[in-house]
């Protein structure tokens, strides 16, 4: 089920806002529990039970972690508590078990993402043959898998100090606003209001407000920009210069305002129910630098590589050779996370190399640049962003060929560049307009005044009547 499909928005979430609300304030997380779990059963019920049997046992690891801190720590000798370091009196150690709780989890996700894909390499470069083996991802999988992650390593670190009930933990995991595709929250950032909430008609219309803002830029424009995308991709043929680096623009527009829109709506969402969870983009698309790109694009899975990958690597404060080891490790993973295919590892190992060549200082200079980093941001990441849009080989190595005008029959070719300009370039130049801070900004600071709450409630209505007439699609990073 859809944030931007009528039957969300119009019969699961009134209903469900409804029941949360009337539902006494200490039993809410109770109610928004099985509201989540529904809303989960509805979008993939094939695999309900396994996420429902993936909570209980993450549960029950907490809790041997728990206990082996505890018999660890303390030790009673008559009537006073001593902190102690020997080894804990029952089997095992907490390590081993937060070791064993990341491999059940990292191998779940290698399970339902990557054994497919492994097989087939494997069958390809042995030659061998054999029924072909479909395992269909779980919905969330890549998101909810690191939240656990988050949870049991933060636990682990002594950052979670409070005991965590059952329910708790499988609220904080499972709840829908942030289940399908993040933002990825750490239990820190809501474990107060976990315990203890109060929603008020502030929270509702800022809420609201904030879910029909990201509903808009989802529907209004993601959509309709990737209809451009979609014109280019898919027309067949060699394409020329000008027209490949028109479609690399839409897509990166339209991968932008999908994603953008449904974190928003998230956090409104979130907001609604008392819930105040971070920001994943920060206007991006400003940077002047590849480094500075990805600290304000998809910030919360950014900041997830940095604490729990990166740094325990030792992050920057190592030798350069370390460094850029370390840089490899993050970049690679981060590829084979966002897809079981080669072009994704490709799409990683880019950002490898370029992040590494800004490590040499390059990047902080670039920075403090004024047009040459924007510049060089403008070109590198549409570029990029084709080699993770299209996953065949060939076709992207015809794709990029095309935009550096070396393909066969991808000359200037401006009678299509210019039909699709006529066409679209009001799409286009709204899309540059909200990929600035201005929009952001003024929304911020004026959303109480009464122009702009007339202006967002005209952007629902004209969002739910482009949903009706079918403009309604899947989000890009549902499939990731």
């Amino acid at each position: 089920m859809l944030f931007s499909s009528l039957s969300f928005i119009f019969i699961f979430l009134p209903v469900f806002l409804a029941a949360y609300y009337l539902t006494p304030e200490r039993y809410r997380n109770v109610t928004l529990l099985i509201g989540s779990l529904i809303f989960y059963a509805i979008g993939e019920p094939r695999y309900i039970v396994l996420f429902v049997f993936s909570l209980v046992l993450n549960y029950l690891l907490y809790l041997a972690m728990d206990h082996c801190r505890s018999m660890t720590n303390v030790k009673r000798q008559g009537s006073t508590i001593v902190t102690s370091t020997a080894a804990p009196t029952i089997p095992g150690s907490e390590k081993t078990l937060l070791a064993l709780t990341v491999v059940f989890n990292v191998a779940m996700l290698f399970f339902f993402k990557y054994f497919g894909f492994v097989l087939e390499n494997v069958r390809a470069a042995t030659k061998t043959t054999g029924a072909e083996i479909t395992v269909l991802l779980p919905l969330g999988i890549s998101f909810y898998t690191f939240q656990i992650l988050s949870f049991q390593i933060d636990r682990y670190r002594g950052e979670i100090k409070e005991p965590v009930s059952f329910v708790e933990f499988s609220t904080y995991v499972a709840m829908f606003p942030q289940l399908i595709a993040g933002p990825i929250v750490r239990y820190g950032e809501v474990g107060d209001e976990m315990k203890h909430r109060r929603v008020g008609l502030a929270n509702i219309e800022e809420g609201l407000m904030d879910f029909s803002v990201g509903l808009g830029l989802k529907v209004l424009l993601a959509n309709q920009i990737g209809t451009l995308w979609t014109n280019i991709s898919e027309g067949g043929g060699a394409v020329s210069t000008p027209v490949a680096w028109l479609g690399a623009y839409a897509f990166s527009m339209q991968l932008y305002f999908d994603f953008w829109g449904y974190s928003v709506m998230a956090i409104g969402l979130a907001k609604l129910m008392g819930f105040y969870v971070p920001e994943n983009f920060d206007i991006p698309y400003e940077s002047r630098s590849v480094s500075e790109f990805w600290r304000r694009w998809h910030m919360t899975m950014g900041r997830f590589f940095r604490l729990y990958v990166y740094f325990p690597l030792g992050g920057s404060h190592c030798s350069l050779p370390r460094t850029i080891f370390n840089l490899f490790v993050v970049w690679a993973l981060t590829g084979f996370w966002h897809g079981a295919d080669w072009n994704f590892l490709i799409w990683g190992l880019i950002f490898f190399v370029l992040i590494s060549i800004e490590k040499t200082g390059l990047g902080k200079w670039l920075e403090r640049t004024k047009v040459l980093g924007h510049v060089l941001i403008l070109v590198l990441i549409p570029a990029t962003w084709m080699v993770f849009a299209i996953s065949d080989l060939p076709e992207l190595a015809s794709y990029m060929k095309a935009m550096v005008g070396t393909a066969a029959g991808a000359a200037p070719g401006l009678a299509m560049f210019t039909r699709l300009i006529k066409r679209y370039w009001w799409l286009l130049a709204l899309g540059v307009f909200f990929c600035t801070r201005f929009p952001r900004d003024f929304y911020r600071k004026h959303k109480k005044n009464l122009v702009v709450k007339a202006a967002v409630l005209a952007i629902f209505i004209f969002s739910a009547i482009m949903i009706q007439r079918g403009s309604s699609n899947p989000f890009l990073y549902f499939r990731f």
